[in-house]
């Protein structure tokens, strides 16, 4: 999996050009224009009782920017992520925009009670947004995040959250059966580039249906369902 923009390659770009040694005081006027650098730590929780989420796509820039809108039909990109859990094309897309500062991913699922973080350095922006989408894996197109979302009020060592909500991505039928779901729960399909016949537009997820609500070929039970959000997202400014 590609990772863009990696805590790594970061940490290695800001030792190369000497930026650990500016003034962390967002008062300074910065009388000999160095380049003052903000770092953010942004940490997922994994809320639902069943539900891998696939390795989180983050997206920090100004306004401008828009990776979603409920109602309007979703990127490619965004369908591969909803659908493969994926992040790769979603955050390649998003690099070809003006507005997109800096994208990174986590590496790897993380299970119910468990937490994906990264970290991400950009120069001080007075308008910084934060775009985060993550698929829950044991489902047909459902993914959970936050787009345009303001991070520039945040001071040095201050913190900030929201629960987003679980989206339907509209781009692959809902039908919860093996083949089409590529979570552990079934190990089918991920991403299908068709769309014929979906609703083709974001929607607020309704929930999965189970075998215990009388759908025989679903091959989710109780355990994969979730109530309200299905993650907590964490920012904190560090720098």
């Amino acid at each position: 999996m590609k990772i863009h923009k990696s805590i790594a390659t970061i940490s290695a770009a800001i030792a190369l050009l000497g930026l650990n040694a500016c003034s962390d005081n967002d008062n300074d006027d910065n009388p000999g224009n160095t380049i003052v650098n903000q770092t953010y730590s942004i940490t997922v929780s994994n809320l639902t009782n069943g539900q891998p989420l696939t390795p989180i796509g983050v997206i920090v820039h100004t306004p401008g920017f828009k990776a979603w809108e409920a109602g309007e039909a979703v990127s490619t990109g965004l369908e591969m992520l909803a659908e493969s859990g994926n992040p790769a094309e979603f955050l390649g897309e998003s690099e070809t925009d003006g507005s997109v500062i800096s994208t990174a991913s986590g590496s790897a699922p993380f299970g119910p009670g468990s937490r994906q973080s990264v970290s991400i350095t950009v120069e001080r922006t007075a308008d910084l947004k934060l775009t985060l989408a993550s698929m829950l894996a044991n489902t047909n197109d459902a993914f959970t995040g936050v787009a345009d979302w303001d991070i520039s009020d945040l001071d040095i060592d201050e913190s900030k959250s929201i629960m987003p909500h679980v989206y339907d991505a509209g781009t692959e039928a809902n039908t919860e059966t093996a083949a089409t779901m590529p979570g552990p729960a079934a190990g089918g399909e991920g991403f299908d580039a068709d769309r014929t016949g979906d609703i083709d537009k974001v929607t607020i997820h309704p929930g999965v249906v189970t075998t215990g609500d009388g759908l025989l070929t679903s091959a989710l039970g109780e355990g994969h369902r979730w109530l309200g959000a299905a993650a907590k997202i964490v920012v904190t400014r560090t720098q």
